[in-house]
């Protein structure tokens, strides 16, 4: 895993733009396309304010989410609606390349299975994205992947329900999925999260964080979460 400390949070905003724009260009010149998982959290929401300023083929790319809360459209809780607000209001990429998680379906057991077999159909299997972007909790977990959670476990399924966090159940990329990205951009931002972000990139393997492949990974850090 490579590692780099920027002043603040604002400063890892604006280099995970580049990250994700440069990651982009270079799927969309070796391939045609490019395939981004994205997360949520308050330094993402500005990494997106900046990157839907940056000049990207956004006709080419295929946007899909790391995880979801299990809410209704429009929820604030949701980070679709972020994303919303932050990217996908401001750059056209069109509507047929958006696939955020199905979180309002009546069966939510059929509606993983299903956009599973939407990624696997776009990106094989395991679903091999260009760019996943992960956040780390407090506890250690990433994306929706908590400690504990039979999810955590998963080797077979690319998409999985988690149990209820902060009050809300999630769906979630598995382990597998994210570990198979061509390049994987984390973000961490903030002196709650220094520690485990030492553990991070140690590689510990009794965080869900830590499991996760570090061979494509670049951690992008401010001075806080640093120390």
């Amino acid at each position: 895993m490579q590692s780099e400390v920027h002043a603040n949070r604002e400063a890892v905003a604006d280099a995970g733009a580049r990250r994700i724009a440069d990651a982009a260009r270079r799927a969309i010149a070796a391939r045609g396309r490019c395939l981004l998982a994205l997360s949520g959290g308050r330094t993402p929401w500005l990494m997106l304010e900046r990157l839907r300023a940056l000049e990207l083929r956004w006709d080419r790319v295929f946007l899909t989410q790391v995880d979801e809360r299990i809410a209704p459209a429009g929820h604030p809780d949701r980070n679709w609606s972020h994303i919303t607000d932050a990217l996908l209001a401001h750059v056209p990429i069109p509507a047929a390349q958006l696939l955020p998680m199905p979180v309002e379906a009546s069966d939510l057991e059929a509606a993983a299975a299903a956009h599973a077999r939407r990624l696997a159909e776009l990106a094989g299997a395991p679903p091999v994205f260009d760019l996943v972007h992960l956040g780390l909790g407090v506890d250690g977990h990433t994306a929706s992947l908590l400690p504990g959670d039979r999810a955590l476990d998963m080797r077979s399924e690319w998409v999985a329900l988690a149990g209820p966090y902060q009050g809300l159940r999630r769906m979630t990329l598995t382990l597998p999925v994210l570990s198979a990205a061509r390049e994987i951009l984390w973000l961490v931002t903030g002196a709650e999260k220094a520690a485990m972000r030492a553990r991070l990139e140690q590689g510990d393997p009794a965080i869900p964080a830590g499991r996760v492949a570090p061979e494509r990974a670049r951690l992008l850090v401010d001075a806080a979460a640093a120390c």
